[in-house]
């Protein structure tokens, strides 16, 4: 397989499984092992799309249990008698070799992958900010030899774009420290949040300068946070933010 692998630096390993665990895009191109009406196929797809059932195939890194998957779209880019080129837009944890044996086992006559790209991992796209390690190399050579950074910066993004994605929560200036030091979100220390936020969900917590704090686990939603004048609002899950960078709290009447 070819294609996009986001790759995270430094403390920006820690939003790694954020950055994974989102939908991904591939092209693939399949082979059926005999001839069959291109209609039969195109049908057998659209049973293929929504909640299917896949067994991990016996190369994988996963034990082999069964496991729902969401094949959110199966589209025909091309097609040449036994030969499909398919965009396949699915949950993370699906395997597409997987897909496409198990649609040759609906249609009856076999079908294996030839060939498989991955053009988008979340909010990582091939053609919007993928960069080659060939142009990596170069951009490190001139920041090496020449001091020149501005390549090097188009190539590495903030952390802060691997969790574009996710729902946002923004904390004034004296909650960010005790949330970098691992406490978790009270509604006292929010200044704005996204109007989307469901329990459960993984949010951003964000300095008022947009800097990422931290990612923690949603413990209201929305509405209850806009009604609500105190309570913890999220369980800290992982912090990025290193402490004494903005001003410690002080409890007040002290």
């Amino acid at each position: 397989m070819s294609g996009v692998l986001p790759i995270a630096l430094e403390e920006s390993v820690k939003i790694v499984g954020v950055m994974v665990h989102t939908v991904k895009e591939y092209i693939a191109l399949m082979e059926l092992h005999s001839d069959v009406p291109e209609e039969r196929v195109l049908e057998v797809f659209r049973e293929f799309t929504g909640e299917i059932y896949q067994r991990p195939p016996l190369r994988s890194s996963v034990r082999r249990n069964i496991r729902i998957r969401r094949i959110h779209k199966i589209e025909v880019l091309d097609h040449d008698g036994r030969l499909y080129l398919i965009r396949v837009v699915t949950d993370p944890g699906t395997y597409i070799r997987k897909l496409i044996h198990d649609i040759g086992l609906i249609l009856g006559v076999g079908a294996h992958m030839r060939e498989l790209r991955r053009v988008r991992a979340g909010v990582f796209r091939e053609d919007l900010n993928m960069v080659t390690l060939h142009r990596l190399s170069e951009a490190m050579y001139l920041y090496k030899e020449e001091g020149e950074e501005r390549y090097l910066r188009e190539c590495i993004l903030p952390v802060e774009y691997g969790i574009s994605h996710l729902p946002k929560i923004v904390v004034d200036v004296h909650t960010v420290d005790p949330i970098a030091r691992g406490a978790q979100l009270a509604i006292p220390g929010i200044v704005l949040f996204d109007k989307s936020i469901e329990r459960g969900d993984v949010i951003a917590i964000l300095s008022p300068r947009g800097e990422l704090v931290a990612v923690a686990r949603s413990l209201m939603n929305s509405e209850e946070i806009m009604m609500k004048s105190k309570g913890i609002v999220a369980s800290t899950m992982r912090v990025l933010m290193r402490p004494d960078i903005y001003p410690r709290w002080i409890k007040k009447g002290i």
